[in-house]
């Protein structure tokens, strides 16, 4: 069927999400999910949209979200905020509407493997900035000409925090250009750059749902900036969707959103975890990587990424290996329960014989 595809479709190269295996008893440290489910406010407000009102339209500017998103934070109002089905959603309105221009836009060498999937969707020209010997972001790299910025923060699938104090001095190099931080693991060990807004107009902060509130299933997501930004936002989407969220999406991602003592409790919960795991990793002589989100990006000196994947499968237990350059030899490890990080550390013992 092919000859019936345009020349775009035939020159795309999608973005591989995670695998979602169908398996029984699976131990499922791949993609990141929260091993918490969501708010219990969440469902309760879901059940109260389910009836009539599904017949009506939802609200296309999600104002209650906006208005609960601006409460979080405090010190914005909802027309800072941009919402969307997903922070990919949000990107991908971010890459059309405020990274397309004559310069390339840059980001990381190792960093969120959508990122060129949107650069060749919407013909951007890019530039990947190499990530240091350890693995960090270098600010001084990203001080050259260019049509943009962004970068995950926490960086994935490394897990690195880049500081606030980093990120403001790049925002200060670069007063002419768009500088995005996809914070989609923020509230696993950082300070959100959101604090940042009011002092830069170029300054875009992406945020999700799915992650440290246990929706990725609901498909939320928002973006907070200046006004400027945000209408740029909102004319892309109402180009392409005017309706993103629909009732019960916007009604649980409100709950979720006010219900601060769940979120405390649970990403409290995952940062135990992340520092008793990353422990037993170290102790089998594993290198993890400083990671401030709720997955760990770890490497064995004597055993190849590879095949401790394949082994950590035959055991029910799926982790993520890309095969990338600089990286194939890391696995990136969700931090689950402490359950679920013991039957991994008591398979990797099995498999390195630690």
């Amino acid at each position: 069927m092919s000859r019936f595809w345009s020349a775009t479709a035939l020159a795309l190269q999608p973005y591989v999400p995670g695998e979602q295996p169908k398996l029984p008893n699976l131990v499922k440290l791949n993609t990141n999910e929260n091993p918490y489910g969501p708010s219990p406010k969440v469902s309760e407000a879901i059940s109260r949209e389910v009836g009539d009102s599904l017949r009506l339209y939802p609200d296309p500017n999600g104002e209650r979200l906006k208005e609960a998103v601006a409460t979080y934070f405090g010190d914005i109002e909802p027309r800072n905020v941009f919402v969307g089905n997903g922070s990919d959603e949000v990107l991908a309105h971010v890459f059309l509407g405020l990274l397309k221009h004559d310069q390339p836009i840059l980001f990381p060498d190792i960093s969120y493997s959508f990122y060129p999937v949107y650069c060749r969707l919407y013909d951007i020209e890019y530039a990947t900035v190499p990530l240091d010997a350890e693995f960090a972001i270098r600010v001084d790299d990203y001080q050259r000409p260019n049509g943009g910025i962004i970068f995950p923060n926490p960086n994935a699938p490394t897990g690195r925090l880049l500081p606030l104090g980093d990120i403001a001095r790049l925002l200060d190099a670069n007063p002419d250009s768009v500088i995005v931080v996809d914070e989609a693991y923020i509230d696993f060990g950082g300070e959100s750059a959101v604090t940042l807004v009011k002092r830069y107009p170029n300054l875009l902060v992406v945020q999700t749902l799915s992650k440290s509130r246990s929706l990725a299933g609901l498909r939320v997501g928002f973006a907070v900036g200046h006004p400027d930004l945000i209408d740029a936002l909102e004319r892309v989407k109402n180009s392409f969707n005017s309706y993103p969220l629909d009732r019960l999406a916007l009604a649980g991602a409100v709950a979720a959103i006010e219900d601060r003592e769940w979120f405390e409790r649970t990403r409290q919960a995952v940062m135990r975890s992340r520092t008793q795991l990353v422990a037993n990793l170290q102790a089998m002589g594993f290198e993890v990587l400083p990671s401030a989100a709720n997955f760990v990006f770890a490497r064995h000196p004597q055993h190849d990424a590879e095949m401790s994947a394949l082994a950590l499968r035959q055991q029910g237990i799926i982790v993520r290996h890309f095969k990338a350059p600089r990286i194939d030899q890391f696995l990136r490890i969700t931090v689950g329960t402490d359950e679920q990080c013991e039957k991994l550390v008591a398979a990797l013992k099995e498999f390195t014989g630690a």
